[in-house]
Order: C-alpha cells, then structure tokens, then sequence
C-alpha cells in the first residue's frame, strides 16, 4: 500500500504555523508498514486542491488529508473530495445533530455556517470528533482508500487514534500487513563525510535495513529503517546493523533516543562527579542545554558566563597577565578558566570555553569563528580549538555542541 499525506491550509504555506500533523501521521503510517511516498501541501484554493488531489489519486493507494473541513468558506476539503469523486456533497443527518448539540452543552449560539461541516460526499462515512464539530471522513472507492481529518492537532491525533487506525488494520489483507520500524543512531566527534567513509560498503549495499546519513549542526544522525511482517523481526534486524555501527564507530556514538546533555547528565549521575561551567563566546548556551534535564541540580553546580576579561579574572581567577600575553581567545586562557571552577568552586569537573562568535573582533590570527575548549579534572587540564565558518548565532551553537562533546569524550573513559 502506497500512502500520501496532503495538509491543506495557507497557513501552513505562509510558514505561520509549523506542520506537526504529517509528522504524526507519517509515524503511525509507518507503524503499520504502509510506505509513505509522498506528502504534499496545498493552500485554501479549490482548483489547486483538485488538482493535487486528482494527482494522488493516480499515484497512491491511500490518500490522508489534513486540514479544510472548518466552517468558513475558506475550508475546501470537503468540496474538492466530492469533485474528485464526481459526487455531490450531501449533509450527514447524524453530523449535524452532532454540532448541534457540541453547541448546546457549551452553551453557546451557533452560527448557519457551522452546518457546513455536516456535509460529505455521497460515498464518504463520517467520522465522529467529540472534540470538535468537524467530523472526519472516510471513503472507499476503486481500490482507494482516502481520510480526511481536521487540522486541528489534539483532533487530527484523537481521529487517527481512534478511528482510523483500527479502520486500516482492518483494510490492509493480512498478506500485505507489515512493520516499517526506525532508530536513530547519534554520532559526535566526526563530520558526515568521515562517517560515511567508516560505512561506504554497509550504505552501497544496503536493501533492507536502509542507512540514511543526516548532518546536524556538531552532530550526524544514521536512520536505520527495516521492514518485516512482525516487529520483533523488524528490531532484530535493525540491531544487527546498529552493532556493525557501533563497532566501526566506536568512540564517536553516543546514543540514540537521547540528547547528548542527556547522556552527559547519566555519566555524570552515576559516576557522582559536579559540573561547573565557565562561558564567554557561547554566553550560557553550554549551561542552558545541561540544564534543559530533568535532575541536573544533582550534578550541575552553576554556570558563570565571564564575558569581559575583568570577569574572568574576578570571578575565576584569570591571572591578567596571562591574558595580556596570550589573549583571552587563547588556550591558555581557556585552560585558566577551566581550572578557575575547580578551585575557587570546588567542582569535580570545570568545563569552559572562549572564541569570536562574530561577526566582527576577527583577526588573521585569530579569525572569527575560532574558539578554544576547556575542560580540567582531578587528572588535568584539556583544551581543543575549533574552527567554525557559521555566523554569530550559528556559531554559537556549534561551540556549545563541542563543548558538551569534549566533556562526553572525557566521561566515556572513565
């Protein structure tokens, strides 16, 4: 079975609203083995509708629309479904007692136009939404199946839950009936051509389980996707993939359902150690994400984030001549601040960092985007520079995101 997703609205067109509904569906798609190909998005204009959805009929065994059956005349779906079937839209007695009475236990007045959403092609069931007034709709013509949904979230999810999925358990013969699983796999410490180099022959050959490489800002995703008819066969062939990974990339996958403050804040929890951060070029990024855990009050001591040089000596014992002879974009002055955490502080472990996120203070010596990492413990002092060719804000991100790196690089060898 080949599925299409179509969210309608021209909201979703002018980027005023983030589409979370495909992302949904596309899951519990895929949950059912059902190959996604295609997803589209149309704005609130009857013509262009039809003509996506006459193209998805064509291509597609199941079609799942999103959005456009609300009240107002800028909702269309119901209209371009029943030119697409060559039907007429008839009101759904059942439907409109429905709305009616969704208005009478609120206790508020309805208006004429609400009984729009009582209309149906003449082959279409209506779905029942009891959080709504806009009823679903399901039709089953020529081999096809096609859902139409509300585009509101919490009532898309309800619908889907409740009624279609069961629905399509049911509609998929038992031959076809499969499980499309995934894992993600999370990669630090390697860019996404060297990590495809460790893996060449495992993505050349690939069928079933696929690899799909995905470059984030510091970090690289491997997607390992199988399909089998159960989904315990479908975990047992993901995980022979995942330890061949694993094992070529030892050192460099940190996990997968996880972020890597996540794992950071496990290490740090089970090993007893405390954090303190010493910020200037990311201006409390590092903290901010360490911080996002749950729980980290258990290991996170405190964050200070010493812009000006007067602060790094101040506040974490810089000595001024260290940055007079070095600068305090320097290793040394990364190293300094680092060791400052631990002894004026008394944390197990000083994490720190200083650079020029930009866009100007940049010099042919030390151009912008170049930054030093700071990390000491009761084993030393650490310090890795980085060059990074973002702008301010990109720049930022990606120093945090080696930050957290480093200290995930540390913690693994203890």
């Amino acid at each position: 079975m080949k599925a299409e997703i179509i969210c309608v609205g021209s909201e979703l067109l002018l980027g005023q609203i983030v589409d979370t509904n495909a992302t949904f569906l596309a899951e519990k798609l895929a949950e059912l083995g059902i190959d996604l190909y295609y997803k589209s998005t149309v704005g609130d204009n009857l013509p262009r509708l039809i003509a996506v959805l006459k193209q998805a009929w064509k291509r597609a065994d199941l079609l799942i629309l999103s959005g456009g059956l609300g009240p107002t005349m800028d909702d269309l779906t119901r209209e371009g479904i029943a030119m697409l079937l060559e039907e007429e839209l008839v009101t759904d007695p059942v439907s409109q007692s429905r709305i009616e009475e969704y208005f009478r236990r609120r206790g508020a007045p309805m208006t004429e136009n609400n009984l729009r959403q009582a209309l149906r092609p003449a082959s279409a069931i209506p779905l029942p939404n009891p959080l709504g007034t806009a009823p679903g709709l399901w039709v089953e013509k020529t081999g096809k199946i096609l859902i139409a949904l509300p585009g509101v979230p919490v009532e898309m999810k309800y619908l889907m839950e409740e009624e279609v999925l069961p629905r399509l358990q049911r509609a998929i013969p038992a031959k076809e009936s499969a499980c499309l699983l995934s894992k993600v796999l999370k990669v630090v410490g390697l860019g996404e051509s060297a990590v495809e180099e460790e893996i060449m022959d495992l993505l050349t050959a690939q069928q079933n389980p696929t690899i799909a490489p995905l470059a984030k800002r510091g970090e690289v995703l491997l997607r390992i996707t199988a399909k089998a008819d159960r989904r315990e066969k479908a975990e047992s062939m993901i995980g022979k993939v995942e330890d061949e990974i694993r094992q070529r990339l030892a050192g460099y996958v940190f996990g997968s359902d996880q972020e890597l403050e996540e794992v950071v804040g496990r290490i740090l929890t089970e090993k007893g150690l405390t954090l303190g951060i010493a910020e200037s070029c990311t201006g409390g990024l590092i903290s901010h994400r360490i911080t996002e855990v749950p729980g980290s009050s258990a290991y996170y001591a405190g964050g200070i984030t010493a812009y000006s040089n007067t602060w790094k000596i101040r506040l974490l014992g810089v000595k001024e001549e260290l940055i007079q002879e070095y600068g305090a974009v320097s290793p040394q002055v990364a190293a300094a601040m680092a060791e400052g955490l631990r002894k004026q502080y008394g944390v197990d472990l000083g994490l720190s960092s200083t650079g020029i996120a930009g866009p100007g203070g940049g010099t042919p010596q030390k151009p912008v985007g170049l930054v030093y990492l700071g990390l000491a413990s009761s084993n030393g002092t650490i310090t890795k520079e980085m060059k990074f060719l973002w702008n301010r804000s990109e720049n930022k991100v990606a120093a945090a995101q080696a930050a957290l790196t480093l200290l995930w690089q540390y913690l693994r060898e203890l």
